[in-house]
């Protein structure tokens, strides 16, 4: 398993032989107006890609997109990509999918394969209560290939029983967290904080956490600098434990 991570919850991610180029979001830092309703009113995304990012992204053999909020898919992703790759989606994004013109597009209500790579579609809660409801819908995908990391991308998700459910039944052995603890300036944070990435670790105790999502858009609050200083402390050990810089690769 190969991630690089490009910039927020943008990846591409290569296993079982395929290279799969997750939530392209692609405008320059600034294009868009902070999120309304939230902490630190900076336009988005805060941060430019890194240098060589058109490398990075290039040539994917397909895409994941696990929802069509903007920091995941936006209009400069949809303008510059290829649309002839397949694109993998939970269904209810079939319709806008369409509208941006993807040639392929190939909906996952439960469980698909793409060559060697069987992608299982999990399910994920982008918040709780009211905000969460609204939030919805969004999805996680977990890749499994043979003699390669099965890999958990958990989406926009909180600690929830979802995420549970999808750890005890698939084992991954990566697990990839949006954390960064974004919220509004009322309610419960709608991503993974630091508690939440305490919780998955003590279910896999034996996977490695990948914390993505952190420091481009404006309403996430937690920092990589706080994660690297407080999950040891808070028992994750540093060899179960990736947090990398926009353009890093994690390779396991």
């Amino acid at each position: 398993m190969n991630y690089s991570l490009i910039r927020n919850a943008t990846a591409m991610l290569t296993i079982g032989g395929s290279r799969f180029l997750i939530d392209p979001m692609l405008d320059p830092a600034g294009a868009r107006p902070p999120i309304d309703n939230t902490p630190n009113q900076h336009p988005n995304p805060l941060v430019p890609l890194p240098e060589g990012w058109e490398a990075l992204i290039a040539d994917p053999d397909a895409y994941v997109i696990t929802h069509l909020h903007n920091d995941h898919f936006d209009e400069m992703a949809a303008a510059t990509i290829s649309q002839g790759p397949p694109l993998f989606c939970q269904p209810e994004d079939v319709e806008r999918h369409r509208a941006t013109r993807f040639l392929d597009i190939r909906p996952v209500d439960t469980e698909t394969a793409f060559d060697e790579v069987t992608i299982t579609r999990t399910a994920a809660e982008h918040g709780t209560g009211e905000i969460g409801a609204l939030m919805a819908p969004v999805s996680g995908f977990v890749f499994d290939a043979p003699n390669d990391s099965r890999t958990y991308l958990a989406g926009d998700t909180v600690w929830c029983g979802a995420v549970a459910s999808t750890i005890y039944r698939h084992t991954p052995e990566v697990i990839i967290l949006n954390a960064g603890g974004a919220r509004f300036l009322h309610g419960a944070p709608i991503v993974m904080t630091a508690a939440d990435i305490v919780e998955v670790h003590e279910a896999a105790p034996d996977a490695l956490l990948v914390i993505v999502h952190l420091e481009a858009i404006n309403h996430c609050l937690e920092t990589r600098a706080y994660y690297r200083d407080v999950l040891p402390a808070m028992g994750i050990p540093l060899d179960r434990l990736r947090i990398p810089e926009d353009g890093e690769q994690v390779i396991w």
